[in-house]
């Protein structure tokens, strides 16, 4: 690799070119190669994905560290994922406890943005269990609270615990399932991990390591801390508020970690703990550093102009420069640093020499060439170059899926691999994140992208989560229509915020007959619909009513005869025969590969159904369906 690492590692600010996703990590793992730490701020979440895989495929040997940041809005009413939390406190110990070079460490620009515990919160905070450790249970159980685990009932996820008699169930943050720990007394006798959907155990474990599931401490020393700060701060006794209740007493309450601030005496930044990393910089991540300012800015200045009396309980904001990192601090630690500022394109000065890979879609379009045919064609070219030529997928289907085509069109032997182990003229297969391949040296990536055009990844249904609730109920109005799956037709009201327990709590307001009210939690607002027909003439059901419940049982009953059918149908078509159609792989996987989206697991089934009916011999019914324009026909 023509990589001017000597040029780069100088201190000062520069901008180095000719770096396209993707030869951006060869970039950075190469300046880690050479005993530095290297710091390297994405733009967002996605990127800092895409950039792991990389890491992971073409730099294996390198201490690769991700280090993510919150999954909520600045100043929010909900907290951070504890599994989340947990990775990035698993990040910052590593990064304590093995301080040294030769570190790559992946972040985003709001990760960078936030301050940070300071490093003596996580020296020695860990504890490691493993069988014949001799402690009582109770304070086991005290250390779990200090660390921030969350007493339930039935352990299900990272950061939860639940104690029956001597058996105590964990969930450590970043670990791959719970632990359930067997104590005899006040030895530790068994350590077994268990299936968080059955609850049964799965197998022996050596040891766990526990460290703390959040940012902002519980223990005595943290309450004072945090009562004083906020008396100070805000100068008010903290009795309006049940989040000062709330921390006063011990509990944890939503939110509460975006007043990091006070539970602890300083805050520290990622720099703090990297203080020789040479910093890297995403192309565009400086717009990307000024419009997370701006939205920071935005909402402090939201929670403070919003009146008490819209919330029903005061929001009183940290100051951004002590839970944030200003423009100027920035500045400062990044001041005597070697710092990069990359860009895909040429800039004159200092390039790496990447450029990225070519893009098919002059062939697409032509009428009379095939695609695979040119890529494998470009794949023999390479080859014979002596090249080291990748070919990255989205996933293992489209993977074995482009390996049969293109061995179709006489590319040479396409290896599927893990790792970057391709030898001079060889080719391999992998599944990358990658958009867009590239060159560098004698690498030649070839993404599915180049092939087929850009993937328009669909996410497939799923289950509203109680943090999305605003996005997911934006669409509806006061007075319209919906139904409950318990309590039937209701007229929607508004989204209220009611005190339940001392603390606010967001629910909708859904009106039902004989001036009847249900509010709703936000968490169970999965359970309603739109109503689906005409509004004129609907009566509201009533709550507690029978009728709902009759028109349900009715409704089931209707089922019932219809399945009675549909049963008897299929089994005198089962007695019938019809003409078998077989696909041509060849032809059928290329008319396939131009489907311009990700299957999702139901289409790919669904596709599976069809083909296996049209091959049984046997007559059906298959209904498809798809959005105007689909490409049903």
């Amino acid at each position: 690799m023509s990589i001017p690492v000597e040029q780069i590692l100088l201190p000062g600010r520069r901008d180095v070119g000719a770096a396209p996703e993707g030869a951006d990590v060869l970039l950075a793992a190469k300046l880690a190669g050479e005993g530095r730490d290297v710091l390297f701020v994405l733009r967002d979440d996605a990127g800092l994905a895409r950039r792991a895989a990389v890491a992971e495929f073409f730099a294996p040997g390198t201490d690769t560290i991700e280090f993510p940041a919150w999954d909520c809005l600045p100043y929010d009413r909900v907290s951070p994922r504890r599994a989340l939390v947990g990775r990035r406190l698993a990040a910052l110990g590593q990064l304590t406890e093995n301080a040294g070079g030769g570190r790559l460490i992946l972040t985003t620009v709001s990760a960078v943005l936030q301050r940070v515990p300071p490093r003596d919160f996580l020296k020695g905070a860990g504890k490691v269990l493993k069988s014949g450790t001799r402690i009582e249970p109770d304070e086991l159980v005290c250390d779990l609270e200090r660390f921030g685990f969350n007493r339930i009932e039935t352990v299900t996820e990272p950061g939860e615990y639940a104690v029956r008699g001597g058996i105590v169930d964990v969930y450590p943050a970043g670990a791959g399932g719970p632990v359930r720990l067997d104590f005899f007394g006040d030895e530790l006798d068994t350590l077994r991990s268990f299936d968080p959907a059955t609850q049964r155990s799965t197998g022996e474990v050596a040891s766990i390591a526990l460290t703390p599931v959040s940012e902002a401490p519980l223990d005595p020393e943290a309450i004072s801390r945090f009562r004083t700060n906020y008396r100070e701060q805000f100068q008010t006794s903290g009795s309006d508020d049940p989040l000062y209740e709330a921390i006063s007493e011990g509990r944890r309450h939503q939110g509460f970690e975006h007043w990091l601030p006070l539970f602890h005496d300083n805050l520290e930044t990622l720099f703090d703990y990297l203080p020789d990393a040479t910093v890297l910089f995403d192309h565009q991540a400086e717009a990307a550093l000024q419009a997370r300012r701006d939205l920071i800015a935005e909402y402090f200045t939201a929670r403070q102009t919003i009146p008490d009396a819209d919330s029903g309980v005061p929001y009183r904001p940290v100051n951004p420069d002590t839970m944030f990192v200003s423009a100027d601090v920035l500045d400062a630690a990044l001041k005597s640093r070697a710092v990069c500022d990359l860009s895909p394109y040429e800039t004159g000065g200092t390039d790496i020499g990447a450029h990225v890979s070519r893009d098919y879609a002059d062939v697409r379009i032509d009428p009379n060439a095939n695609v695979y045919e040119s890529v494998a064609q470009d794949i023999r070219a390479f080859s014979d170059d002596k090249k080291r030529i990748v070919v990255a997928c989205f996933s293992e289907g489209s993977q074995e899926r482009l390996r049969g085509l293109l061995t179709e069109h006489d590319a040479p032997v396409l290896r599927i691999s893990g790792k970057n182990d391709a030898e001079p003229g060889g080719a391999v297969m992998a599944v990358i994140g990658l958009d867009r391949g590239f060159a560098l040296g004698d690498l030649v990536v070839i993404t599915e992208s180049d092939m087929l055009g850009e993937r328009m990844a669909r996410p497939g249904r799923r289950r509203i989560r109680p943090e999305n609730f605003i996005a997911e109920v934006s669409s509806l109005a006061p007075g319209d229509l919906v139904v409950h799956v318990d309590h039937g037709i209701g007229q929607f009201q508004n989204l209220e915020t009611i005190e339940v327990g001392g603390a606010p709590h967001d629910c909708l307001q859904i009106a039902y007959a004989g001036d009847s009210k249900l509010f709703l939690p936000v968490e169970n607002v999965d359970l309603l619909t739109r109503y689906g027909s005409e509004d004129a003439g609907v009566q509201l059901d009533r709550l507690g009513g029978a009728a709902w419940q009759a028109r349900r049982a009715k409704l089931k009953e209707r089922v019932r005869e219809m399945a009675d059918e549909l049963i008897k149908i299929a089994a005198s078509r089962e007695l019938k025969s019809a003409p078998k159609f077989v696909t041509h792989d060849g032809a059928y996987e290329e008319f396939a590969a131009r489907f311009a989206f990700n299957e999702t697991e139901d289409q790919l089934e669904a596709i599976a159904d069809v083909l296996g009916d049209l091959q049984k011999g046997r007559p059906t019914d298959r209904l498809v369906c798809g959005d105007v324009g689909f490409g049903k026909t």
